[in-house]
């Protein structure tokens, strides 16, 4: 398939281009704003689907709403309807083309350019889009996101008129989802598609998350960007990054026995860190009654010792960094490891909760 990409260097089509370009069965061909509307006719009748991005959101002169978003539409849809064959095509519109300004009717005049083609069977999908956000959108441009990251991360003031303000988000990588899902099922005719999901939030929300991001690297307490609009907006802001923050140092604690260090804290599922050992060295002897922690030896050789604290009953393992085991210590048994071989041993631990140094759950006591 040779899709064809209008509007190819903005953010939605940086994002596409990436994505097709990871597939082997797609060629691709691009529209930018240094062609000639006379060029479409020859680019589409290479092509096999149209993917219509190009638009104006921002001109300098407002007859250019129309320039871009219906006039070019609609030379658009007629090279399409003029080149003898079916060609596909998608059209990035707005939520706003349901409002009365003269970007709202510019876009809705490009709706209606697609589907007099689509009438005719021509297979066509109309998206009505929220705001998009997302790696590689413009800061200070259209994209409130883009600027929020942009400025957070650089210690940059932002601004907001109203904090309560609600803007609807969609994030770019489920928006190139369902395209490529559009453009790989093909219907005759006209369809609309909305994104899922669409976000809510308000602009002081959204300022309190991204602002959350930068900070966690002095608390080392991690969001929970795993799910939903946080794993989505944590993605955005780090894309936003200058190289030279990709990097950043965090406390190191150290004596004879070795290191120990932090790196990662969560707000409800524990903490991780690692420590080192030098030979001969011996670590913990303490006991929990709930806290657990689970223990990787990454290099060298260890024992690690228990002891029931009722019943005195012991139990010994051996663990080398050549196989990977887990152990875990168990509330009740008071614990301990020795750096039993002739180098370093380097050990990862996780543990199911942020220590408390005023609640520790941390009672000395040896194996």
């Amino acid at each position: 398939m040779r899709v064809l990409i209008t509007g190819a260097n903005g953010f939605a089509g940086k994002n596409l281009q990436l994505r097709l370009r990871e597939m082997a069965d797609i060629d691709i061909d691009t529209f930018t704003r240094a062609d000639e509307v006379a060029a479409l006719e020859s680019k589409v009748a290479a092509a096999d689907a149209v993917v219509h991005l190009a638009g104006e959101n921002r001109p300098a002169d407002p007859a250019d709403f129309d320039t871009v978003n219906a006039d070019l539409t609609r030379s658009l849809c007629d090279v399409i309807a003029q080149s003898g064959k079916q060609v596909p095509l998608i059209l990035s519109s707005s939520t706003q083309a349901a409002l009365a300004n003269p970007y709202g009717r510019s876009k809705l005049a490009g709706e209606r350019a697609v589907e007099a083609l689509a009438a005719g069977g021509n297979p066509a999908v109309i998206y009505r889009l929220p705001g998009l956000f997302g790696k590689w959108a413009r800061p200070a441009y259209n994209s409130v996101v883009a600027t929020f990251c942009h400025n957070i991360a650089r210690d940059v003031p932002i601004t907001m008129s109203d904090p309560a303000a609600v803007v609807q988000l969609a994030y770019i990588d489920d928006v190139i989802d369902d395209f490529i899902a559009v453009l790989q099922a093909p219907e005759a005719g006209l369809r609309r598609r909305e994104i899922d999901p669409v976000y809510r939030v308000s602009l002081g929300d959204l300022a309190a998350k991204i602002t959350a991001f930068r900070d966690s690297r002095q608390s080392l307490v991690t969001e929970r960007v795993g799910t939903g609009l946080d794993r989505a907006l944590y993605a955005t802001y780090i894309s936003y990054l200058s190289p030279e923050a990709f990097v950043y140092d965090i406390p190191s604690h150290g004596d004879q026995r070795g290191v120990f260090v932090e790196m990662l804290k969560t707000k409800d599922s524990g903490q991780f860190s690692f420590f080192t050992a030098h030979p001969g060295v011996t670590r913990g002897g303490h006991y929990h009654h709930t806290k657990s922690e689970k223990f990787l030896v990454i290099k060298g050789e260890a024992r690690f010792g228990f002891r029931h604290m009722l019943s005195d009953a012991r139990h010994d393992l051996m663990v080398s960094g050549e196989r990977p085991r887990v152990v875990e210590t168990v509330p009740g048994w008071t614990h301990d490891i020795t750096n039993v071989g002739d180098d370093e041993l380097i050990v990862m631990l996780w543990a199911n909760e942020i220590f408390d140094r005023g609640r520790p759950d941390t009672i000395a006591s040896k194996v």
